[in-house]
């Protein structure tokens, strides 16, 4: 099945290869459009994932802050991840297609 992130009505992210960890898709960094990403410096701490870093998505001037986030380094428990990103905060993940 085919998953996007939408923000603002725009695609930023597509694939057919999400992971679910706790009821969240993690999209392929190389599914991101990368020119509506911008990291910032939060960072928060899950007990089994790690540290998890942010990106603002933003679209026509409409920015959702720290609305994407990644584990750069997962824990063991979490390797299914790496090199993954997921979404909230206005971002809608949607399956698209059949």
């Amino acid at each position: 099945m085919t998953m996007q992130a939408v923000f603002n009505g725009v695609v930023v992210a597509e694939s057919d290869d999400t992971v679910v960890v706790e009821g969240n898709h993690y999209f392929p960094e190389e599914s991101l459009r990368r020119e509506h990403f911008t990291a910032t410096s939060t960072t928060t701490v899950c007990p089994w994932k790690g540290t998890a870093s942010y990106y603002t998505v933003e679209i026509d001037g409409q920015t959702a802050a720290n609305a994407a986030w990644y584990y750069p380094t997962p824990k063991d428990a979490a390797q299914e991840i790496t090199g993954r990103v997921a979404f909230w905060r206005g971002v809608e993940v949607r399956a698209v297609g059949s």
